[in-house]
């Protein structure tokens, strides 16, 4: 089972965690974790230069249910894109590059996929 229990909020939480300190090592300003936009969540809002980056962190302890980015369903897909309407409103950031990426952790291993889906 790794580095992980089968508790899903702690399996979250301590991949946030991981995925925030890969993205500070990469030298993306962290913004805003959990934060809440036209009532969806997004797990991390970050600066990629001077792109606003929607994170999505996919953890897994094992591949019993697969890749931790094919959690990541076209519906989940449009409500990260609400959310990101939602911040763009509430900042007036209108004039900004978005992007949205996946960040998988599967156990000691990660995966950043760069702009992993488009709206």
């Amino acid at each position: 089972m790794g580095i992980f229990k089968r508790n899903t909020k702690a399996i979250g939480n301590v991949g946030e965690n991981i995925a925030c300190d890969y993205l500070k090592d990469k030298k993306y300003k962290i913004l805003e974790r959990n934060a809440k936009y036209a009532g969806v969540e997004s797990d991390i809002i970050c600066l990629d230069g001077d792109t606003i980056v929607f994170v999505e962190v996919k953890t897994r302890a094992d591949a019993l249910y697969g890749n931790p980015s094919e959690a990541v369903t076209p519906y989940k897909q449009r409500r990260y894109v609400q959310c990101a309407k939602g911040y763009i409103v509430e900042r007036n950031a209108m004039n900004v590059d978005i992007r949205f990426d996946v960040i998988e952790i599967y156990d000691d291993k990660i995966n950043h996929i760069v702009d992993a889906f488009r709206p």
